[in-house]
């Protein structure tokens, strides 16, 4: 069964080649080869046994001078992320078969490169694979959003990636130095895992990673990349960048930093939880003024991280912490399907209009009955509403951070009121009222993109509706988790 793993990684690594020397079928060979990676990981799901222990290990020596190997494998915390990534690529390539991007083959090839960055992220047990799969999911969507972006696009990027690199090396330092005061000699996260490092060594070690995974994230103060990223970048990178890859910074706090340096947690936590929610209310509250749809939603996806960064740092910080990282792992998972869906709705819009500008929308519903349904379940699974997949993940979280501290559970729960009326004014604005010139004429979604609507649609009730499969796949794991921490708190 381990070679599942390996197959898992092989796809999308041979897909991306294959999809580079391709010609104008790029794309339905892109989704050919994401699709089998989706059948992979629905092997894996279907062998996969709901308990703590890992599962299709891969070990293989890589560079022993170092004690580096090539290791991989795949717990309930994992297995969420791998379910993530695998069902939302192919909806992102088949969102991009509405359009005719030039040189097709480099625009597939590298999002396909890009899935396999991000799946060595969510499997790996070696901390320089890990930071080799961090580098290799940043390097496609650079230039995915370098060349297909939009107006600024090279200094919005420059500023993007700047960011990320500067993050990424604080986190190299912090693994080189986790590395060279472990007697094993080698980059083993169980190895780290088992370090005895006092409050001073993993205060410091904790700055260095959460800079990395804060901007992934990202938590207010290091957000300010990520609004005019996703606006200029094409819609594919936005669905990328928002619905898998800030996961990497939620997945990377709660696998490599809180078992890791959970000392540095209790000192640095609270100040964390702070910021989260300050990120909270001022994303949400910014996202009241903006006029243009995609900005909106960017800033409306900052205060929904927010709150699931609170939570996960509320849960080492509170007696019961299962609620919290349970919150978080089915929260990543709904909000990635949802961000993906709002965003996709919006270049159906943008395409359609050629405007991202809500006060130049209006009456669309009249005309596109199935877009205005569709864009009404995806914003009220946005929106928490209870039967959809936004409610679990939020519930859970708003009561570990009242387990926490009322008050910071009061301040980050007006994002779901917040959420509500900035998220119900622009379906307003934009389905409902009276058309215009732009929408009198404005076309009902059809083919491939009924297909990505009614998907998304599907997994936002069903997720809603009975969400226990997924509480039981990472179940196991997030309780060894917190008994990890709570040993090495206790040393």
């Amino acid at each position: 069964m381990e070679q599942l793993l390996l197959l898992l990684l092989i796809i999308p690594f041979v897909g991306s080649l294959v999809t580079f020397m391709s010609g104008a079928n790029a794309k339905i060979i892109g989704l050919i080869f994401s699709l089998l990676s989706l059948a992979v990981a629905g092997v894996m799901l279907a062998n996969f046994q709901p308990n703590a222990a890992l599962q299709f290990e891969l070990n293989y020596p890589w560079i022993p001078e170092f004690g580096i190997k090539f290791m991989a494998g795949v717990d309930g915390i994992s297995m969420i992320t791998i379910l993530l990534t695998n069902v939302l690529v192919p909806l992102i390539i088949l969102a991009g078969f509405q359009h005719n991007h030039s040189k097709p083959n480099a625009f597939y090839g590298l999002i396909l490169f890009m899935q396999l960055g991000l799946l060595i992220v969510f499997t790996a047990l070696d901390a320089f694979l890990f930071y080799i799969g961090w580098e290799a999911a940043l390097i496609p969507i650079y230039f995915i959003c370098a060349l297909w972006g939009g107006k600024d696009r090279i200094k919005v990027n420059m500023k993007f990636f700047v960011y990320t690199i500067a993050g990424s090396l604080f986190m190299l330092l912090g693994m080189i130095y986790l590395y060279l005061q472990n007697p094993d000699n080698n980059f083993a996260l169980a190895s780290f895992y088992a370090l005895n490092l006092d409050s001073v060594q993993q205060s410091w070690v904790f700055l260095a990673f959460f800079l990395a995974f804060a901007i992934k994230m990202p938590v207010f103060p290091f957000h300010t990349w990520q609004p005019d990223t996703y606006t200029s970048a094409p819609a594919q990178g936005t669905m990328l960048l928002s619905g898998i890859m800030l996961k990497m910074g939620i997945y990377g706090v709660i696998r490599w930093l809180l078992p890791v340096v959970p000392l540095g947690v209790q000192e640095w936590g609270g100040i964390v939880i702070i910021l989260s929610i300050i990120g909270i209310t001022y994303a949400a509250i910014i996202a009241f003024t903006r006029g243009d749809s995609k900005r909106l939603i960017a800033y409306s996806s900052i205060s929904h991280v927010g709150l699931i960064s609170a939570g996960i740092f509320a849960s080492v910080l509170s007696q019961n912490g299962v609620q919290g990282l349970q919150g978080s792992m089915i929260q990543m998972l709904s909000h990635g399907i949802n961000v993906v869906g709002l965003f996709f709705v919006i270049d159906i819009l943008q395409s359609r209009l050629g405007t991202l500008k809500i006060s130049e929308m209006g009456g669309i519903a009249k005309s596109a009955p199935l877009l205005a349904i569709t864009f009404l379940i995806i914003l009220l699974g946005t929106v928490a509403l209870p039967g959809t997949n936004g409610f679990p993940g939020e519930f859970l979280l708003l009561m570990q951070l009242f387990e926490y501290n009322i008050w910071a559970a009061a301040v980050a729960g007006l994002t779901i009121i917040f959420s509500a009326v900035y998220m119900f004014r622009m379906y307003q604005k934009t389905m409902l009222g009276t058309t215009n010139d732009l929408t009198v004429v404005f076309k009902d979604i059809a083919g491939s993109e009924k297909v990505v609507l009614f998907s998304i649609c599907f997994l936002v009730i069903a997720l809603g509706v009975y969400p226990k499969p997924i509480f039981e796949i990472s179940e196991a794991s997030v309780q060894q988790l917190l008994q990890q921490i709570q040993i090495k708190l206790q040393r």
